[in-house]
């Protein structure tokens, strides 16, 4: 999946890399010297990490979907 379509804010799925499994809001996005893309996850708990956008892949929430 191409992660160029990541905005602050996103529901997110982590399916790679140490935090596997985990999900959050998507916060703070950067790319890198060598153009990787860098993104911070806030857990709903408050816990925060910082992953690889190509790690994640943006999760719709239909509740939200629904109300629009």
């Amino acid at each position: 999946m191409n992660n160029t379509s990541l905005k602050d804010g996103d529901n997110c799925q982590v399916i790679g890399g140490t935090h596997k499994g985990k999900s959050g809001i998507v916060r703070d996005i950067n790319t890198s010297k060598t153009g990787h893309i860098t993104i911070t996850v806030v857990q709903e708990n408050g816990v925060r990490f910082k992953t690889l956008g190509r790690n994640v892949i943006v999760v719709t929430d239909n509740k939200k979907e629904a109300a629009s």
